[in-house]
């Protein structure tokens, strides 16, 4: 079986650090997860990227590698505390 024909996987790995990521929160596995999930659309949509990505594994890993760290940068922008402030808490959980 070619590369190609892999994408289920990729997909699935997506789905399995999503999970994990809802177990262990950080935005770690989060980013992971977003890159494998594009590698494994790559691979199923096809296209010119696809093509080259079927040539190696290192291809395949190396598009994996970038595509996370682009994904982990953005959450970390999107979800970061503003500049200068401080996390407050107004209330205890354990109030009632």
């Amino acid at each position: 079986m070619s590369l190609v024909g892999l994408w289920w996987v990729w997909l699935a790995g997506a789905v399995v650090l999503a999970i994990l990521e809802t177990l262990l929160p950080g935005y770690v596995f989060l980013g992971f997860a977003a890159g494998a999930a594009v590698t494994g659309l790559l691979l199923l949509v096809g296209g010119p990227l696809a093509l080259w990505l079927t040539g190696s594994v290192a291809a395949l890993l190396l598009v994996f590698a970038v595509l996370s760290l682009l994904a982990w940068v953005l959450l970390r922008r999107l979800f970061r505390l503003k500049t200068g402030s401080v996390k407050t808490f107004d209330r205890d959980i354990n109030d009632g």
